[in-house]
């Protein structure tokens, strides 16, 4: 499922708004990566969105 495992980010829904104002469904998908990390001394691949990968970079 599209569903960053860190922040529960998911697809969100919105307007294509085109010259004439006429509103269009459409969607928001999150950046996700499979990204292995190391949790609790052992490795583990999760789905994580683009931004919580830069703040776990950040942090460490």
């Amino acid at each position: 499922m599209a569903k960053c495992d860190n922040c529960g980010k998911t697809t969100t829904f919105g307007h294509n708004r085109s010259f004439s104002l006429r509103a269009t469904n459409r969607t928001f998908k999150p950046n996700l990566q499979k990204v292995t990390i190391v949790e609790n001394g052992q490795k583990v691949q999760k789905t994580l969105c683009a931004k919580c990968i830069r703040s776990m970079v950040k942090s460490s």
